[in-house]
């Protein structure tokens, strides 16, 4: 489409859907106030979740105890998106030792499932659905990692919320429910599924009550057993077995072999502000490649929604996400430069690529050896100070289909984002960790906690991660304001899938940026495309150690709520 035609389209689009609020504080776009509390906080995108972790906390749980029974409830409550079929990623502030502890519960392929299984498929990516993309589920042996370390009440207590609600039912939300219809009428070809989700013959309507007693049952076996029952016991048994049935390859010596990982997060200082995120098998690391690029730019004098925030902020992302495409892969299989890769000389030798005018075409990786030297996301706070960033998820929604007979639940897909190409950091090899999209984050200020947060929505999670931060550190903006903004994404980067960087690539905007920016980014070069809901949700907690209070903010995308006591 030629530049003049691409602008009316965009005159059409954003001055159709420009969109004020009448607030007498805060920013035009905010759609509430943050919440303030000083006892607990919990952030979910379900507010009957939200209860579940403040009733925890109030009855003495820690945030660990919290989160966990809030991850349960939430499976059960959100299922398009979560649940114990997934793998589980977490970074908690401890405030009696003063550090932060990083926790990888994902999940590793099938032992006999090897690279030449796909070639005699004539296969050159991994299907999205049934058998072949289920890797172990890491989510309930990341809850009893966290419990063992952190948690104060017995693990069967955490969970007795979320199995009352499956036994007794309770009432679909808007939203879940738009998902819930969709992933299961694509789903529904495999076993299980339909009765799992539409009981009846159709998924619950918003405000219909859903139950799920087989879920109930699992979880119930999982509290009295503990972990084993769950990877050793017979739960794992009927996954291995069901998983033969459908022609897959994992197994009950799979799920036995599973271990989660404790790891050290990592950090770059953006402006006076430690930014955290757990190394790979997961993409939280572009995050601080993107912060890098970005700090040597004034954004504040820029200011928010301007053509150099946009076209900064993109040429950052092509660049990280070349080196994630190329580098990001299971540390257990292959080197990764970490270390290089988030250092600010590779930064500054990266930046050089970018064109203040024009938007660039094609980034190849670097090399960062030179420089050595889908998903939901909850983050609750306890009394004592304890914080707790998750995030979990199925991949892809619901997952792959695969819904072993009588657990009640789906397993995940993510194996898919595995490369069947050979050579590369993240093909595809037995026993290995795919490369993940799920990151929590956290932020210290002066060795203190400042910010717990995190923003789901796939690839999309690093720049999301970015957008908050720039929005609260540069344009000033408080955490609610902050997740409201409209968002920024862009397509076209290389992934590690194998697929190739497709020349400058698209910017999607959410409606809320002047037509007068999208202009000067399309005289630049940049394609702007145009998308409803697909930025990812959103939750923060911000710890004020001046008042002593906790500020929570929750994701207006969703249906959820921050509260706190």
């Amino acid at each position: 489409m030629r530049p003049l035609c691409l602008a009316l389209v965009c005159v059409l689009f954003f001055s159709s859907f420009a969109f004020t609020e009448d607030r007498i504080t805060g920013r035009s776009f905010a759609t509430r106030s943050e919440v303030i509390a000083r006892h607990g906080m919990a952030c979910t995108s379900q507010p009957l979740v939200t209860q579940v972790a403040l009733d925890i906390l109030k009855r003495g749980g820690s945030a660990v105890d919290a989160v966990i029974g809030a991850n349960a409830a939430l499976g059960l409550m959100e299922p398009v998106s979560n649940g114990i079929g997934g793998d589980l990623f977490a970074i908690v502030w401890d405030p009696a030792t003063k550090k932060l502890y990083g926790l990888n519960a994902s999940g590793r392929s099938p032992k006999s499932l090897t690279l030449d299984e796909f070639k005699k498929r004539n296969l050159k990516s991994i299907p999205a659905t049934g058998p072949l993309p289920v890797s172990v589920p890491g989510c309930v042996d990341g809850w009893f990692e966290l419990h063992k370390k952190f948690g104060k009440r017995p693990m069967a207590e955490n969970l007795e919320p979320a199995i009352r609600y499956a036994r007794e039912g309770f009432p679909m939300t808007e939203l879940i429910a738009y998902y819930l219809q969709r992933n299961t009428a694509s789903l529904s070809r495999f076993p299980n599924v339909a009765e799992t989700y539409a009981p009846g013959g159709k998924t619950p309507a918003k405000g219909e009550i859903f139950k799920n007693p087989n879920l109930a049952n699992t979880l119930e076996k999982i509290g009295k057993g503990g972990r084993d029952e769950f990877y050793k016991g017979e739960i794992a048994r009927t996954i291995g077995d069901f998983m033969k049935k459908q022609g897959g390859f994992l197994s009950y010596e799979d799920m036995a072999a599973h271990r989660s990982e404790w790891i050290e997060p990592v950090s770059t200082n953006y402006r006076g502000y430690d930014v955290w995120e757990l190394p790979p098998n997961g993409q939280g690391i572009a995050a601080l490649q993107m912060l890098n690029v970005l700090e040597a730019y004034d954004m504040k004098s820029f200011g928010f929604g301007s053509r150099e925030h946009i076209h900064y902020f993109v040429e950052a992302k092509k660049l990280a996400f070349e080196d994630r495409a190329k580098f990001y892969a299971d540390p257990e299989f292959v080197k990764i430069p970490v270390k290089g890769l988030i250092s600010k000389p590779y930064a500054e030798e990266r930046r050089k690529l970018i064109n203040p005018t024009r938007a660039g075409a094609r980034y190849d990786a670097g090399n960062p050896a030179l420089m050595q030297g889908d998903t939901i996301y909850m983050t609750v706070a306890d009394e004592s100070g304890m914080m707790v960033s998750l995030i979990q998820s199925n991949y892809r929604g619901m997952g792959s289909g695969m819904c072993p007979d009588g657990l009640g639940f789906i397993l995940q897909d993510r194996g898919e984002l595995f490369s069947l190409e050979e050579g590369q950091a993240n093909s595809y090899a037995p026993g290995k960790r795919p490369f993940h999209t799920i990151i929590p984050a956290f932020v210290t200020k002066d060795g203190e906690p400042f910010l717990s947060f995190g923003v789901m929505g796939g690839g999309f999670q690093p720049l999301g991660h970015v957008q908050i931060l720039l929005n609260i550190i540069d344009f000033g903006m408080n955490i609610q304001e902050a997740g409201d903004a409209p968002r920024i994404d862009h397509q076209g980067s290389s992934e590690p899938t194998g697929e190739k960087m497709a020349g400058v690539g698209t910017i999607s905007l959410e409606t809320g940026y002047p037509y007068e920016t999208i202009r000067e980014l399309i005289k630049s070069g940049h394609k702007i495309g145009y998308s409803v809901g697909d930025y990812g949700g959103y939750q923060a907690i911000r710890w004020d150690p001046k008042n002593k209070v906790f500020y929570g903010a929750s994701e207006s995308r969703k249906d959820g709520q921050a509260a706190g006591y």
